[in-house]
């Protein structure tokens, strides 16, 4: 089984900051892209931000400049830095990880977090 748990969520006001984390655990041989993905009240869940196993990142339009997707490869955790905090940026954010398991199949699966929920107000 493998096991993404998020952290780091919580209450805001506008301007502020706040550092999401995700572990993947269970039987892993090698994790690949890492992603933070969004899901605000009656909007379809989008992504934020995505890193690579080399470091490549991909942003949003929405939070470029603001946040930050960071990983420790090591410790099979990708982190979202995330500054200049709007209202708009409310929403549960989900980790995804695409991830290769010990047991079979041998083949790289997506695995979701149960998320974590951001409020950005004042």
């Amino acid at each position: 089984q493998v096991q993404l748990v998020e952290s780091g969520g919580g209450l805001v006001q506008p301007g502020g900051s706040l550092r999401l984390s995700c572990e993947a655990s269970g039987s892993i041989v090698s994790v690949n892209t890492m992603g933070w993905y969004r899901q605000a009240p009656g909007k379809e869940r989008e992504l934020v931000a995505s890193i690579t196993s080399g470091g490549s990142t991909n942003y949003a339009d929405s939070v470029k400049g603001r946040f930050s997707i960071s990983r420790d490869n090591a410790k099979k955790t990708v982190y979202l830095q995330m500054n200049s905090l709007k209202p708009e940026d409310t929403a549960v954010y989900y980790c995804k990880a695409a991830v290769i398991r010990s047991t079979p199949p041998w083949v790289s699966m997506d695995y979701w977090g149960k998320g974590t929920r951001v409020t950005v107000s004042s």
